[in-house]
């Protein structure tokens, strides 16, 4: 017979309460921990010949957002939303979506992307970085191109420890940050784990005052371990110029 002690003894561990809180860099010896994100959705659609349309239902509906003009496609635009609140983009993005003259454009679902901030435990202002920078790269009126696409890595890197992670991260960090340092790009970089359709496990965002660097950065990037031997897909890649925003002080 199985005494109280044994059964005690062998029972499975306690589960621990999920912690969804994101973690920033140390303050006075203690990580900044915070239960706060960002939100962003891009949407793109087809048979739009004038932006200024979208654009002006936009400005009336008072929603934060950008608008890009597809550069692969004439009649091509993107709508790129955001919001702390999820049900913000199932309640007044959608009403805006399926009223003219949206309701009129054909969605465009193989470059629906929808993404969340986060961090990766170093972010020395954790608010800043999860609320407010995203925002002001997307709403930044010096920038006037972006290119957006989605990722997924392979399983392996997952698999491979934290310190060896660490310098495949900082690599493209390094890059991103010299990018950033002369001008050329910005970027937004959120997690979609979950709530992509393709099952991808990021959502990027490069702004730039020209496409070029864009391009070049992107390339660059296809040279680093993570991207060369444990990217598993990238893509599809929208390309657009900004043709309306938000007023980033509103």
């Amino acid at each position: 017979m199985t005494s109280h002690a044994d059964a005690k003894k062998n029972a499975p561990p306690a589960a621990e309460t999920p912690d969804m809180r994101e973690r920033g860099g140390l303050i006075d010896g203690k990580p900044q921990m915070l239960d706060k994100r960002l939100f962003m959705q891009l949407l793109a659609f087809g048979g739009c010949a004038n932006p200024a349309a979208p654009a002006e239902a936009l400005r009336k509906s008072g929603i934060e957002g950008v608008l890009y003009a597809d550069i692969n496609d004439p009649r091509g635009i993107a709508l790129l939303t955001f919001s702390e609140d999820e049900t913000h983009f199932a309640t007044a993005v959608r009403a805006l979506l399926n009223e003219k003259p949206f309701g009129d454009y054909a969605l465009k679902p193989e470059y629906s992307m929808f993404g969340r901030t986060y961090t990766i435990g170093y972010e020395p202002k954790l608010e800043d970085h999860l609320i407010h920078r995203s925002r002001r790269v997307a709403l930044d009126p010096e920038t006037e191109w972006a290119v957006w696409y989605p990722l997924r890595r392979k399983g392996e890197f997952n698999k491979l420890p934290r310190e060896e992670q660490r310098p495949i991260l900082g690599e493209h960090g390094t890059i991103g940050k010299a990018y950033g340092l002369a001008g050329l790009a910005s970027d937004i970089r959120l997690a979609c784990h979950g709530m992509d359709k393709n099952d991808n496990d990021f959502v990027i965002g490069l702004h730039g005052k020209r496409l070029a660097p864009l391009s070049k950065l992107v390339e660059r990037m296809r040279k680093t371990v993570q991207t060369s031997s444990y990217m598993e897909k990238m893509g599809p890649f929208f390309t657009g110029r900004i043709v309306w925003r938000s007023n980033a002080d509103a």
